[in-house]
């Protein structure tokens, strides 16, 4: 008898995902939803997949995703972002291998990439693997601010199925996400003791890491292969890391001028 699959997700605001995220795990035996504060049509589009739903306040990406976990109650998770979908062939790798017993604790994920509708597949961005599916109780994510990773002291494995990430479909929306994200990631700048308020640490951060950041994921590992979209990507990545880094500056320079 095949083991049972639960399918993590928190969201907020994602009307315009979920549907095809959830229409993707219908397979599912449990797909679990931990919602924080949706004002549009995000839960009532859960309901509508025979979602079980569940409504907490926002604690941070990595707490968040935690307490998804928490509330699974399949022997396997499957921890999924809303704007992701699971792609048939995935979908068939973790049906085959919940059907034997899987050699791993946790398994590696590649993820295809999306940007202005382009699979994004040069630059560092293909296969970029992911732990997403692991034993309940084998895996946690670190309750970080942003850029929250699942962590297993365990076995881990891969599987050849990707996971389709339609990221950014405008540059509106990433650029909006980009601001936002680079916020986050100058708080945890500053609880890393990064916070540039050196001038040398300064320039380098702000200026000359975004630059060396562009020319590695856009020349030395190919970016350019992916068009327009891959020059703009690049560019726009970079200048999110002079964003993290000034704002890490401004936020230390404000509290202690």
């Amino acid at each position: 008898m095949g083991k049972t699959l639960s399918v993590a997700i928190i969201t907020k605001n994602e009307e315009a995902n979920l549907p095809r995220t959830l229409e993707s795990v219908r397979w599912a035996n449990e797909v679990v939803v931990v919602d924080s504060g949706s004002t549009d049509g995000t839960v009532e589009i859960a309901w509508s997949f025979g979602a079980k739903i569940v409504l907490e306040e926002w604690r941070g990406f990595g707490k968040q995703k935690n307490l998804a976990i928490e509330y699974c109650s399949s022997e396997w998770v499957l921890s999924l972002d809303a704007d992701e979908e699971v792609s048939a062939t995935l979908a068939r790798d973790v049906m085959q291998l919940l059907d034997t017993q899987p050699a791993s604790d946790a398994y590696f994920i590649p993820r295809r990439n999306f940007f202005l509708g382009r699979w994004i597949r040069y630059g560092g961005f293909y296969p970029d693997r992911k732990l997403r599916l692991f034993k309940k109780g084998a895996a946690r994510f670190q309750e970080r601010v942003v850029h929250e990773t699942l962590q297993c002291s365990g076995k881990t494995g891969e599987l050849q199925g990707d996971l389709v990430h339609h990221a950014y479909p405008t540059l509106e929306s990433y650029i909006d996400h980009m601001n936002r994200y680079s916020t986050l990631g100058a708080e945890q700048a500053i609880a890393n003791g990064k916070s540039g308020r050196s001038w040398p640490a300064f320039v380098w951060n702000v200026l000359l890491n975004p630059v060396a950041t562009f020319f590695y994921n856009y020349v030395a590992r190919l970016g350019f292969m992916d068009g327009r979209e891959g020059l703009l990507l690049h560019a726009y990545h970079s200048a999110y890391v002079s964003w993290k880094y000034a704002k890490a500056w401004e936020s230390q320079a404000s509290r202690n001028p």
